[in-house]
């Protein structure tokens, strides 16, 4: 859908970018492909671990592959407008975050004293699914954002889209940090480094909440410096994650069992993801005159 001229803002104020604008949406849509990318590999590795007992199994695998190849088309997309097969995209990925977490609750609940830490530790991850439910709805996010008539700031259920997004990213963080706590606590923290997920997102999420939520034209810089923090905490954690499957018994070269067993690689990058979209939400605030 194209753009369409809007009465303009007062004269003593500039009036909002539309490059700018589109920009934050491609930054959205690299967030939400970061999301995908984590969850397709993630997802493929634990199912194949699940000897894909179900056949819904392979459905979040398709729709996180589809959210990646949409996302990175939406990433080099410099069109003001919305796109409608990235639209469906994310639509499906989303509905298919929802279902998939309905999916997971079931599988712990149907086991023999249904939430208690066995099952929570070994059963099917409650928080995974939502992943790629959070890529969805960034993604979708993304192209509302990209939508904004000439003239307007980008707005997401009549609020500004920047505090939207990042009350949604510091939710997100703060439910991913949740998953990374418990499958930490099952490691049993045996190394000082497996605290990061667990303290540097949170205060993350607190400062982006705060940010979202608080006083408008506020200094937001110690909340950017998190964000970047933690994003580069999600991609160190890859390497961490790496190196505890190499230390495994024979390491690399029972890269079958060690891969499946050890720490899962392609996890972390879900705080990138979101950490990429809490720095897309501050931009938006900070190009909204009103926040």
């Amino acid at each position: 859908m194209a753009r369409h001229p809007a009465t303009l803002p007062r004269a003593s104020e500039p009036p909002p970018s539309p490059e700018k604008a589109t920009l934050a949406a491609r930054r959205l849509n690299r967030s939400a492909g970061t999301l995908a990318a984590s969850v397709l590999f993630d997802s493929a590795v634990e199912h194949y671990r699940g000897d894909f007992e179900n056949r819904a199994m392979y459905t979040p695998i398709v729709t996180s592959a589809l959210a990646l190849a949409v996302s990175a088309h939406g990433t080099f997309d410099k069109s003001p407008a919305a796109h409608r097969m990235r639209d469906g995209v994310y639509l499906l990925t989303g509905v298919v975050g929802l279902i998939g977490t309905g999916f997971h609750v079931w599988n712990v609940i149907q086991k023999p004293g249904r939430f208690i830490w066995q099952n929570l530790f070994y059963g099917a991850p409650l928080g995974a699914p939502m992943a790629i439910g959070l890529s969805g709805l960034l993604g979708f996010f993304s192209e509302r954002v990209r939508d904004t008539p000439i003239g307007r700031t980008p707005r997401l259920f009549g609020l500004p889209a920047g505090r939207v997004i990042g009350a949604v990213s510091g939710a997100g963080m703060v439910g991913t940090t949740a998953e990374a706590g418990l499958l930490h606590f099952r490691g049993s923290f045996h190394d000082p480094f497996m605290a990061l997920p667990v303290t540097m997102p949170p205060a993350a999420a607190a400062a982006l909440t705060n940010a979202s939520l608080g006083a408008a034209h506020t200094d937001r810089r110690l909340t950017r410096w998190w964000l970047r923090a933690t994003a580069i905490m999600g991609v160190s954690g890859t390497v961490f994650h790496a190196i505890g499957v190499g230390r495994d018994m024979d390491g690399w070269r029972n890269i079958q069992q060690n891969l499946l067993n050890g720490p899962p690689i392609p996890a972390p990058p879900a705080f990138t993801g979101l950490a990429l979209a809490g720095l897309a939400a501050l931009d938006l605030m900070e190009d909204d005159s009103d926040v």
